[in-house]
């Protein structure tokens, strides 16, 4: 069965209240350990002592109080993250934990004289850690997310997930309505709708005597009266206890033939579900915790055997990320600091004008002219054509300002002050905004030094396994290739890349291809990711990707690359396969191919771009007749993900894969056919599960119909 690596939402509604015991406990330091995702609050508790509370977020996440024997080494020189929290936490007492709404994501609100921050762990995803200030707003994260839906990055508000239903405290009508607004089956409802996951929504069907599969259509009164009486019952044990805490293992075969428990799961109840495994009961449900996920990793070490390479690879790219952020952040800070400056220039640019709405709002407020009549008289003023009226776009009295657009730019000012103080603020925010520039430009260095090292490190250990081979340069030990499919448990290693969040693959010569999933892409990687060096690609046929064949990374110089004519053939199938040649069920098309200084924004006098289109401008060099071919596969080596592109790129990379062609099946219904392919390849289908589920492999798939090229 699974093992479990992540805490569920009901798993944080029972933690919630055991963690609230140690309010009170004063923080004495912080430590990052980045190669494990792994953050510790050291704290100390007048009862208790020493208080050693653990945030994981890497593969496995979670959230506990550990015993000191648990706790892992300090490591060395602290990042700057890690500063950053001494800096706020140290000293301050811990005044709330809960969890936020019914999601995966732990508050834990410290004070000290000087102000309160709160530590928001988000424990789904890829796991991020994020310190608010008092207003709410991000002081420093692990991660920077920028989505259509929330944004985590410094400087910014703290944005949450859209609050999840919470079944814990709804009332019976309302727990009635959800289940019969779903269209699947009790167990998937329960699991989805009503948020408690696939296993806890199986207990509370058995715990109700209802079939898993029932449709929410069938169900009577009776039975939804029984549900609700039970997730009632769930409910008060998890809020309020008391709870009975269990480790469960299950039995498994050594190579000795010897059987062997191994810890599968920590629940805060027992459950129906696991009466069948061996369980051993905790005082506490962070007892129980702690003894799971710190003895489940040490027996994933076991299994794996010997003593294993590290994973420099996935170290080095972690930090390279960090430093493509931080030029970012650079990026946007430069940006910010010349818009505020211009925004002074232009008060003084178009001064007079700005101090006859100024002196006209300041008169009225010497009146005591209520804010909405001021707001409705230069709307007046606007509609006679007055300029400095019609100048006005917005007042907001509870902060005694006037917003105004010079020259096409908004620019918010104090109504209470002139013009002068007006600018010399602005050219204040900019300098504060350069500073923290200055802040950035030091931490990408210090990141930069952090990367060497890791690469020193990955040199000494090659250094040493050259050692180890045998004068015919062969290994003194077996590698014998591994047989992925027939592995019975494999390792997920994942390490998030920038280029994830467009379509990409690698060429079978290792260069990167991107592509745009929509209009908002297109704009992006032609603005932002275009450089010279690289090759413009896109289909002949109306509606298709901006597809760029990638010389250097965005953190690297631009450079001039011969590129293989087979990475361009690729870059021009991906390029075809992805646009509406696929889509109208046709299998191969024309594409074209520019320099990125033969793309432009800028259009033909008379003519208007789209969002998301580009001018053209030269000779092309034309790929004409070109197939369309995409295969879908699943990475074992390094890095454990779907990988899907043209099939000569990604067969060498992946341990199977499966070739698609246009057809008659919509992109979620082909997406669960290869995933069930994929099922039965793999020994270890929990494995197939966690790196390739449908939603994963839909991603990758072209718009419209497809179909298995065996089929």
């Amino acid at each position: 069965m699974d093992h479990k690596r992540e805490l569920t939402s009901v798993d944080l509604a029972a933690l919630g209240t055991e963690l609230g015991e140690f309010t009170g406990a004063k923080l004495d330091k912080a430590y990052l350990y980045t190669a494990d995702d792994l953050v510790r609050l050291k704290m100390r508790d007048f009862d208790r002592g020493r208080v050693e509370f653990i945030i994981e977020l890497g593969d496995v996440k979670g959230a506990y109080v550990a015993v000191a024997d648990h706790v892992p080494d300090a490591p060395g020189r602290p990042p700057d993250f890690a500063m950053m929290l001494r800096n706020r936490l140290s000293g301050a007492d811990l005044v709330r934990v809960e969890q936020f709404e019914f999601d995966r994501i732990l508050e834990l609100e410290f004070e000290r004289g000087d102000g309160s921050t709160t530590v928001v762990a988000e424990l789904f995803g890829d796991g991020n850690l994020a310190a608010l200030d008092g207003h709410g707003e991000v002081i420093d994260c692990l991660d920077t997310v920028r989505l259509k839906s929330r944004t985590v990055a410094p400087g910014t508000p703290y944005e949450f997930p859209s609050a999840r239903f919470d079944p814990l405290t709804v009332d019976y009508d309302g727990f009635v309505a959800r289940i019969r607004e779903s269209d699947a089956d009790l167990v998937r409802t329960l699991a989805t709708q009503l948020n408690f996951g696939g296993l806890y929504g199986e207990e509370l069907c058995t715990r109700a005597g209802i079939d898993y599969h029932e449709s929410v259509d069938d169900l009577t009164e009776d039975q939804l009266e029984r549900l609700y009486e039970v997730v009632s019952g769930f409910a008060s044990v998890l809020r309020e206890g008391p709870l009975n805490p269990r480790v469960y293992y299950e039995d498994i075969e050594t190579e000795g033939g010897e059987p062997e428990r191994r810890r599968v799961d920590a629940t805060p109840v027992p459950l129906e579900e696991y009466e069948h495994l061996y369980s051993e009961r905790f005082d506490t449900f962070n007892a129980a915790l702690d003894d799971y996920f710190y003895n489940f990793q040490r027996e994933e070490e076991v299994e794996g055997g010997g003593t294993q390479r590290p994973d420099f690879e996935s170290e080095i790219s972690k930090y390279e990320h960090i430093i493509r952020q931080q030029q970012e952040a650079i990026e946007d800070f430069e940006a910010d600091a010349q818009a505020e400056r211009e925004k002074a220039e232009l008060l003084y640019a178009r001064y007079d004008l700005v101090d006859d709405v100024l002196s006209t709002v300041q008169a009225a407020r010497a009146e005591d002219v209520s804010w909405d009549d001021i707001e409705a008289k230069l709307g007046e003023g606007a509609d006679k054509g007055i300029p400095a009226a019609e100048a006005v776009v917005g007042v907001d009295g509870s902060e005694g300002t006037v917003t105004l657009d010079i020259e096409g730019t908004r620019v918010t000012v104090d109504a209470d002050t002139g013009v002068e103080k007006n600018a010399d603020e602005l050219y204040k925010e900019a300098k504060r905004i350069e500073g923290k520039k200055e802040g950035a430009q030091a931490a990408i260095e210090d990141t930069r030094e952090d990367l060497e090292a890791v690469k020193q490190r990955r040199d000494e250990w090659e250094a040493d396994d050259d050692a180890g081979q045998s004068d015919d340069g062969t290994d003194d030990a077996d590698h014998e290739p591994t047989d992925w499919l027939a592995e019975p448990s494999i390792p997920v290693r994942k390490n998030e890349q920038w280029y994830e969040q467009f379509r990409w693959f690698h060429t079978s010569d290792g260069y990167l291809v991107i592509g745009g999933r929509d209009a908002d892409d297109n704009e992006q990687i032609v603005q932002k990711y275009l450089e010279r060096g690289d090759r413009f690609f896109h289909a002949q046929a109306h509606g298709g990707p901006v597809t760029v064949l990638k010389a250097t990374g965005p953190s690297e110089s631009a450079t001039e690359v011969d590129f293989p004519q087979s990475s361009l053939d690729q870059a021009a199938q991906f390029a075809v396969s992805y646009s509406s040649v696929w889509k109208d069920g046709t299998f191969a098309g024309d594409v074209y191919m520019v320099d990125p200084d033969q793309v432009s924004k800028t259009p033909e006098s008379g003519e208007y771009l789209e969002k998301g289109g580009f001018a053209v401008r030269g000779d092309r060099t034309y790929f004409e007749d070109t197939p369309v071919g995409v295969a879908v596969g699943i990475q074992c080596e390094n890095r454990t993900q779907v990988l899907g592109g043209p099939p000569a790129a990604i067969e060498g990379d992946v341990a199977t894969s499966v070739e698609v062609e246009p057809g008659q099946f919509a992109q979620n219904d082909i997406a669960k056919r290869l995933y069930r392919e994929f099922k039965s390849r793999f020994a270890d289908e929990s494995f197939v599960r966690k790196v390739a589920s449908p939603d994963l492999i839909q991603k990758f798939l072209p718009p419209g119909g497809s179909r298995m090229v065996e089929e």
